[in-house]
Parts: structure tokens; C-alpha cells; sequence
């Protein structure tokens, strides 16, 4: 093969003009080998030859022209591996698998045309998950517009756990089914793989997501390995696409009796994102409001904090808070950080505001309103 390759690399007329005489006199010559060789051959031998036929097809396809299996090579390429198969070769998925693997595709559309000729059963959905755990990309291509592969569910769940964005759009643009986007987005967030559960969220209807968002953050809980950073993720991201239902599901969880779910899940839950969090963030609030207010009427400071300007002194009690809730990013604040958020925007304004709304705010009008006190020069710097 091989050599039959770098005789093929030189001028394309002549290489064109003696083809067809050389395709025969090369395919007869080893159809006579075959003959007089007779039962000296086993099938054990068929299958060495199969195996070193394909070997370099397998490792150096990229050596030789592209889109040489529609060309002159296919033809005495099919013949050769044709004739080993009829004489007993019995290794066709093997190498298929093989070529899936190192992203041989011409060798890979052969080797599916030579097993619907002869009958041959071979895995184009392992073929697939092979090709996809390393990215063949075209070889990926083959197998299902030719090869008719349809079991996406695993390799895309494994590119979504690996973080590989290529594979994971590819499968996407192919068409999954509901439920496979949303195991994938699991994956993706058990995994901590942010980028993908980013890409995969819009994809998953809301209703799939609003009936299965308690399995998905306890299933990624399960695998998470220790890191909950996807899970946290996705409820910044507000994940249900509704504030009250994703703080929701997150309380219910972290009040949740059931044993299934993982105590690291429920402990992260219960200090960040449950009604609790939240209620715990307004009295550390209030309490810091309280000693800022015994410094500025007690404290011995040369400097007195009364004759500081209102917007500095507003920096000096909520600058912390402010530079956390711009780090935090999402479209949601952890209920601990969003109860500060709420109880120092009451304090700023007055307690004449209505408190249900204030506590029913988005957390950027209630950042505007903090802005809104602090020096702009702060303001500024801490959104660099």
C-alpha cells in the first residue's frame, strides 16, 4: 500500500494514463499469488495480511493525497482487501475500529463498503465513540452520513465531561434528542466543564429543565468529585430561567431529608443558596452596619469618620460587599450574598422602602442603588 502510494505521488498524467493497466496487472498478480498458494493459506493468514494492509492506511493516511479513497488508490485498495476477505480474513471491525480511532477516514469508508458487499457486521456506534474521543471530526462525518451511526448519547456525554467544545457542538448541530442535552449538561456540570453546560443550557427546553432541575443538580452533586463549581454555575446562571424557581429548587434541596443527596451538595446549599443563606447574609448585614455605625460615633481615630464625605463613608461599609457582588457575576447572587445585598440597600435608602419589593429586587437594580452611594471613581475601578 504504501509503495503503491509514493508511485502515485508523482505526475498526475502519467499516473493517469498507466492506472488502469497497473490497477490490473497488480490486482491479477496477487488474485494468482492467492492461487497457487491454494490451502497452503489459512484463515490465520488472511487476517495477518488484512491487519498489515491496513496498517499503514491506519497511521499515515494523512501522508497521502486527501480524498484518496474516490480516487485510482480506492480501486486496487478495494480489490486487494476484498480478496483477503473472501480467502477468510475475519479482523474487518477490528481495523475499522482502529481507523475510526486515529481518523483514517477514506480507509474508514472503505471498510464500510466492504463489509455491506460481504455481509460483514461491523460497530459503527463504538467506531463513533472512538472518533469522538479524539476529535475525527470528518471520520465522525462518515460514520453517520454513511455508516448510519445513531448512538450519540454516550460520546457525547463523554465530550461534555472532557470539556471538549468541538465534539459536543458537533453532536448538537447532528440533532440530539431532549433528554440526551440534558444528561449531557449534567455531565457537562458535574464535571465543572462551565463552557459546555454554557453552550448546552440553551438548548435544553425549559420544561425538561423545570421537570428534572432537582435530579440534575443532585446527579451532578454525585459525580462532582468535590467540586461544585458547575453546579454553582448554573445557578447564577439562573438555570430555570425563573429567580423564585431556581432559588426554589436550591432550597428544597438543601432542606431535603433524602439520603441520596450528597452531604457536600446539601452543606454548599444550605450555606449559600437557601432561605436560611439568605436570612444569615441580612443579619451579617445588619450586624456590620451596626459596628460601622459604634466606630463613626465611638472611635478615637484622629480621623473622624463624621466629617469624611457621605460617599466615602459609604464606601467604607459597603465597598467589600460591592467588589463581591461585581466578582460573584451571574444572573443571580447566592441567597447569603444577595441577603447583604438587600438588607444594605434598606439601610441606604431608609426603612420607609417597601421591603417586600426591595427583597423581591433583581440584584442589579439593588447594585444600581448601591452605585448610586458610593464614590464614582470606586465604582469605576472595581469594574476593570
Amino acid at each position: 500500500c504504501i509503495g503503491f502510494h509514493s508511485r502515485c505521488q508523482g505526475p498526475r498524467d502519467k499516473a493517469n494514463h498507466d492506472s488502469a493497466v497497473e490497477i490490473q496487472l497488480q490486482l491479477s498478480a496477487f488474485k494468482m499469488f492467492l492461487d497457487l498458494a491454494g490451502n497452503h493459506l489459512s484463515g490465520k493468514d488472511f487476517t495477518e495480511a488484512f491487519d498489515a494492509a491496513c496498517f499503514p492506511l491506519t497511521l499515515f493516511s494523512t501522508s497521502f493525497n486527501p480524498g484518496w479513497a474516490s480516487g485510482i488508490s480506492a480501486t486496487i485498495i478495494h480489490g486487494l482487501l476484498g480478496m483477503l476477505v473472501e480467502g477468510g480474513a475475519d479482523n474487518v471491525n477490528q481495523c475499522f475500529l482502529e481507523a475510526s480511532r486515529f481518523g483514517s477516514t477514506e480507509l474508514v469508508r472503505i471498510l464500510l463498503q466492504i463489509a455491506q458487499r460481504n455481509s460483514l457486521d461491523v460497530d459503527v456506534d463504538l467506531a463513533l465513540g472512538f472518533a469522538s474521543h479524539y476529535s475525527k471530526i470528518e471520520t465522525m462525518d462518515c460514520l453517520v452520513e454513511e455508516g448510519h451511526a445513531i448512538a450519540f448519547l454516550g460520546p457525547l456525554m463523554r465530550a461534555a465531561e472532557r470539556g471538549c467544545v468541538q465534539v459536543v457542538e458537533w453532536f448538537v448541530k447532528r440533532g440530539c434528542r431532549e433528554m440526551e442535552l440534558c444528561l449531557a449538561l449534567t455531565a457537562a456540570t458535574s464535571s465543572s466543564q462551565v463552557n459546555i453546560a454554557a453552550y448546552l443550557l440553551p438548548h435544553v427546553p425549559r420544561p425538561v429543565l423545570t421537570a428534572l432541575s432537582i435530579e440534575i443538580l443532585k446527579a451532578a452533586g454525585e459525580r462532582s468529585g468535590g467540586s461544585l463549581h458547575g453546579v454553582e454555575f448554573l445557578l447564577k446562571s439562573d438555570f430555570l430561567s425563573d429567580p423564585v424557581a431556581t432559588y426554589s429548587v436550591a432550597d428544597t434541596i438543601a432542606k431535603s431529608e433524602d439520603e441520596s443527596v450528597p452531604s457536600e451538595l446539601k452543606t454548599f446549599l444550605q450555606e449559600h443558596w437557601s432561605e436560611a443563606a439568605f436570612n444569615q447574609g441580612v443579619t451579617e448585614s445588619r450586624e456590620n452596619f451596626m459596628n460601622f455605625m459604634r466606630v463613626l460615633k465611638l472611635g478615637e481615630s484622629a480621623i473622624s469618620l463624621k466629617d469624611l464625605p457621605a460617599p466615602l463613608r459609604v464606601a467604607i461599609a459597603y465597598m467589600l460587599l460591592y467588589r463581591e457582588c461585581v466578582k460573584a457575576g451571574g444572573r443571580l447572587l447566592s441567597q447569603r450574598l444577595r441577603g447583604q445585598l438587600v438588607e444594605a440597600v434598606k439601610l441606604l435608602q431608609g426603612f420607609d422602602v417597601d421591603t417586600e419589593d426591595v427583597n423581591k429586587g433583581h440584584h442589579h437594580q439593588l447594585m444600581a442603588v448601591l452605585e448610586h452611594h458610593l464614590p464614582l471613581f470606586l465604582v469605576k475601578a472595581s469594574s476593570h
